[in-house]
């Protein structure tokens, strides 16, 4: 069974943070690493990525077809690394590449607390998460500043904006009425209390 008690704010804790590209982590969740890291003296990251050239070199676009050779990735991961915390792609993300990871992890990481995080994108796929991970205004604008500062690629699309961002930390912060009205929502298929 899964279980949502982590361990003592002093022992280890070990986040696995996966993502189809090399953004996906940091607008997905990266206000909620950027909380984990000040509350948690113990932390222990490991952040993959699977497209491009950052861990693998899967292709952009085809994470279908290239499933069996991702699923090995994945076991690799597994036989290497026992997370308290699995962040990943939203099972419902209409990008294939973000669907795949999802499942796999799901796959892969079955004993594991998982929490699917949300992109916004042209797909218009956000949900209703179950989740919230409230963040300190200055948490959000570092979140922002740093997605706009660290990927000048994306900026040739019209989503990729600061107002974008904020927006979507700010709605979820209405969601969970976060105290400083800054969020980042997740889904949790299954946690023990």
């Amino acid at each position: 069974m899964l279980g949502l008690a982590f361990p003592a704010r002093d022992e280890p804790f070990r986040l696995l943070c996966l993502g189809a590209h090399a953004d996906d982590i940091e607008i997905g969740c990266g206000g909620t690493i950027l909380r984990l890291v000040a509350e948690r003296p113990a932390l222990s990251v490991r952040w993959v990525v699977f497209s491009g050239y950052d861990v693998h070199g899967f292709r952009d676009g085809f994470f279908p077809s290239e499933q069996a050779r991702i699923k090995e990735a994945f076991e690799r991961i597994k036989a290497e690394y026992q997370p308290s915390l699995v962040l990943t792609h939203f099972r419902d993300d209409l990008h294939q590449d973000h669907r795949v990871v999802s499942e796999l992890t799901y796959n892969t990481f079955r004993d594991h607390l998982v929490w699917e995080y949300e992109i916004p994108k042209y797909d218009g796929d956000l949900g209703n998460p179950n989740l919230f991970s409230p963040l300190s205004e200055e948490m959000a604008r570092r979140k922002v500043a740093a997605l706009l500062e660290h990927f000048p690629s994306q900026r040739s699309h019209r989503w990729f904006t600061a107002d974008t961002f904020l927006a979507m930390l700010r709605l979820r912060g209405i969601g969970c009425n976060a105290p400083a009205g800054f969020a980042e929502a997740f889904y949790c298929r299954k946690a023990v209390v």
